[in-house]
């Protein structure tokens, strides 16, 4: 299981900060955490990049148990 840490409007979608899902890629992973937070999720993370252990990371990337995935909305400010 992979740690994923979610953000932002990804976070308030999910309703947890962080949490281990399943997944030999980072699009399987993905697609648990659309499974298990439902489509305000699925709709918050089209907009949102990937990042896998502080590197961009890509859905057929490899994801690994020791590996730490971060769902980053974009963030406006000012």
């Amino acid at each position: 299981m992979a740690t994923v840490r979610l953000f932002a409007a990804a976070r308030d979608a999910a309703g947890t900060g962080r949490d281990e899902l399943p997944g030999d890629t980072v699009g399987d992973v993905l697609s648990a955490a659309r499974e298990r937070y439902g489509p305000a999720f699925e709709a918050v993370l089209g907009t949102c990049k990937i990042w896998v252990n502080g590197e961009p990371a890509g859905p057929t990337d490899s994801i690994g148990t020791a590996d730490e995935l971060a769902v980053l909305p974009p963030v406006s400010g000012g």
